[in-house]
């Protein structure tokens, strides 16, 4: 991800061999990378406002 005047914008997501990735993006500051397996989900949320900052949820099922 990059953080950007704009918003933030992907620049790479590759996932480890078992998982998918999917982006969500509510807004041009508000960017979600999802890596989802059968058992594990990862969720990275990048956001500018109010400041530049990301944060992880981790779940596994």
């Amino acid at each position: 991800m990059r953080y950007g005047s704009g918003g933030v914008c992907l620049i790479s997501a590759v996932p480890y061999e078992g998982f998918t990735t999917s982006t969500t993006q509510s807004a041009p500051e508000t960017l979600t990378v999802t890596f989802a397996a059968s058992r594990h989900r990862s969720e990275i949320t990048a956001t500018t406002e109010p400041s530049d900052r990301a944060s992880v949820r981790e779940t596994s099922y």
